[in-house]
């Protein structure tokens, strides 16, 4: 793993969420959290998931969290961080550039 190149990082809000996710829902001690790409032409969306770790991946770790990034989805993701936001209006995993404080395009 490149334990020391990290393009995205984890809010602690999100990390907690994650592992809360891979304990309840049963995903598999050999998964981690996929993040990446989709998308093209007009623009990308930010995904997030669990998934093996493939032969293009770039890994690391973030607070016992294995990440998994397609190496081609890089230049979209560096910067990124995950957070996870719970309000009245919705809940669930969102991108935000730390460097403009708000949410980027994404689905997850």
């Amino acid at each position: 793993m490149f334990d020391n190149i990290q393009p995205v990082t984890i809010s602690l809000r999100a990390a907690e969420e994650i592992r809360k996710i891979m304990q309840t829902k049963n995903i598999p001690a050999n998964y981690g959290l996929r993040v990446g790409v989709k998308g093209g032409g007009c623009g990308v969306s930010l995904v997030i998931g669990f998934d093996k770790q493939k032969d293009a991946d770039m890994a690391y770790t973030i607070d016992d969290i294995p990440v998994f990034i397609d190496k081609k989805h890089t230049m979209f993701l560096i910067g990124k961080e995950v957070d996870f936001y719970e309000g009245e209006d919705a809940r669930g995993f969102v991108f935000i550039d730390p460097d403009k404080k708000e949410p980027v395009n994404s689905n997850v």
